[in-house]
């Protein structure tokens, strides 16, 4: 098995916001810094026009997107593969699977598509007889000369051309008197007769009286300069080999090309399989070894074992901005967690094998966390990683206006300013200017910019932000965003969906709502229209609307 990929991958919650974005690059400049540990940051969602425009004033690209981590085919396969072309003899890849104590081994095509999966045992029953076979059925052999000659590791004399054409041979063994070899060849078309024979000069020279597509001379013998020059003459090739002619003849038969025997009754899998679909599908299988193949291509990515399935490696991740599996990367579940550095509540099903590093602190960003990582360390991040940690803290806290935001915010936005070396109003405005969610994104994408599940008293919550310089963009749009809600009701199978549209400039919501109405009735903000309220003074989702949400849900027997 090759060994696993040790990089770590930071990585932000799904629908990520700038600080998930920005702490993920923050915590992983640490950890390959200060800790010299492999770390990248990644990302489970689209990134949102500020989040982009912060990473071009940092002169970053953005980290790699990372939407599934489930372990699948292509992520626990061997890549470094032997294969066998399909032009190959039956002895080639029979020698080759034996040298290298192979059970099977992938038969592929010029451009590495997988065409057979012949095993050891199914090659050597193709080496004996079937018990029902017709006499002159053994005689028959589809090959060419080129192979022939090949494993036969013999010299080519005589015709010399349409070598490599495979087609289906007679195998004549002049083991008899002349009249008897004559009689038994003249039984077949001459262009399919290949006699095999010893130092034999009326046999070879049969051969050419015939027309027979191939003399093979037998214990290293030669033919004579007449014989030679009339075998080109007569087209017909001459083969001197080396062994003799019981060995020769053996030989013969096991020059057909594995393209010959192949078949399509073997287990393969797509690249993209998950593992758990793997273990159900092999458990029951005798096939030694499974090939994994590209979806789209066709193309051999590699092949597993059964063994390979016993201890598997896994994704590594630090979480960063959320501690439960239901806001984390798809097959999170599946990765090893190596670490979570966060500041939200405690919530969800987040488990894990072993003990883990888990930093939790009441701060108005993630990003701060990190920031204060590197200065417990002793450290300081260069200007492309302090920029972002600084639209970090700006976005969660709303540039430290949000009720969440701590002394400890405002004391680190003031030492990475300096490192980062912005004019903090100037790029406080450049980023909350860089894009309206609402003007340039659907309805549905709206609501998935920035959207967190939460699981309440029995509750299925969905909790949409937007933070937008001004309203005027919701009311265009108002009736949409409702639809929208009630579609992500039906295909996420919530209780309750909500949008907060925060007004960056006045500090103040909406809240646009769908979903059960016994708890919409206990709403008790001011109605401005049927399901859209009116939040004054409320901008932050962690510490004031879902905490105001749970306690409605207190008070409201779940659905059923």
């Amino acid at each position: 098995m090759m060994k696993a990929d040790d990089t770590i991958h930071v990585i932000g919650h799904r629908n990520p916001d700038t600080d998930a974005i920005c702490s993920a690059i923050g915590y992983a400049a640490y950890l390959r810094e200060v800790r010299e540990i492999d770390a990248r940051a990644a990302c489970c969602g689209e990134i949102s026009a500020r989040t982009s425009w912060v990473l071009e004033q940092a002169g970053l690209q953005p980290p790699r997107l990372l939407m599934d981590v489930r372990p699948t085919a292509a992520s626990i396969c061997r890549k470094q593969v032997v294969t066998a072309a399909s032009g190959e003899t039956f002895l080639s890849v029979y020698s080759n699977m034996l040298r290298h104590h192979f059970r099977s081994i992938p038969v592929v095509d010029a451009t590495h598509k997988l065409l057979g999966m012949p095993s050891l045992e199914e090659l050597a029953q193709l080496f004996l007889p079937p018990q029902d076979q017709q006499a002159n059925d053994n005689r028959k052999v589809r090959t060419s000369i080129e192979n022939i000659v090949a494993a036969l590791n013999g010299r080519l004399l005589g015709h010399a051309d349409e070598l490599g054409d495979v087609s289906e041979l007679i195998l004549v063994v002049a083991a008899s008197s002349w009249e008897t070899t004559k009689a038994r060849a003249k039984q077949f078309p001459a262009r399919q007769v290949v006699i095999v024979t010893g130092d034999r000069p009326e046999i070879h020279q049969l051969a050419i009286d015939l027309g027979a597509r191939c003399l093979i001379i037998t214990g290293g013998f030669a033919v004579s300069p007449e014989i030679e020059s009339a075998a080109r003459e007569k087209r017909v090739s001459i083969i001197s080999a080396p062994h003799d002619t019981a060995s020769a003849s053996q030989l013969v038969r096991f020059s057909r090309p594995i393209k010959e025997a192949l078949h399509d009754g073997f287990l393969s899998f797509p690249s993209k399989t998950p593992l758990r679909e793997l273990i159900h599908a092999v458990q029951d299988s005798h096939q030694p070894l499974f090939p994994v193949v590209d979806e789209e291509s066709g193309r051999l990515v590699g092949v597993f074992s059964k063994s390979d399935l016993v201890d598997v490696p896994r994704t590594k991740l630090v979480l960063v901005d959320h501690n439960e599996f239901s806001q984390a990367v798809g097959g999170a579940d599946e990765a090893e967690i190596l670490e979570v550095i966060d500041h939200h509540r405690l919530s969800g099903n987040l488990r894990t094998k072993e003990p883990i590093r888990f930093i939790n602190e009441p701060v108005g960003s993630t990003s701060t966390i990190v920031s204060l990582m590197y200065r417990m360390s002793g450290a300081a991040p260069d200007k492309a990683t302090a920029i972002c940690l600084c639209a970090g803290i700006i976005s969660d806290t709303l540039h430290l206006t949000s009720p969440t935001t701590t002394n400890t915010d405002h004391e680190i936005l003031d030492w990475l300013s300096g490192i980062a070396g912005i004019d903090r109003e100037s790029f406080v405005q450049g980023f909350f200017a860089a894009g309206s969610t609402l003007r340039g994104s659907t309805a549905d994408r709206a609501l998935e910019s920035d959207r967190k599940v939460f699981e309440e008293n029995g509750w299925r919550l969905s909790i949409s932000q937007i933070e937008e310089l001004g309203l005027g963009e919701f009311a265009k749009r108002e009736a949409e965003l409702h639809a929208a809600l009630q579609t992500l009701l039906e295909k996420h199978a919530l209780h309750f969906a909500c949008l907060m549209v925060t007004d960056i400039a006045r500090h103040d919501s909406v809240l646009l709502v769908a979903g059960t109405e016994k708890l919409i009735a206990e709403i008790e903000y001011p109605e401005l229209r049927r399901h859209t309220y009116k939040m004054a003074g409320v901008v932050s989702r962690k510490k004031q609307l879902f905490p105001y949400l749970s306690r409605l849900v207190a008070k409201v027997t779940a659905p059923a």
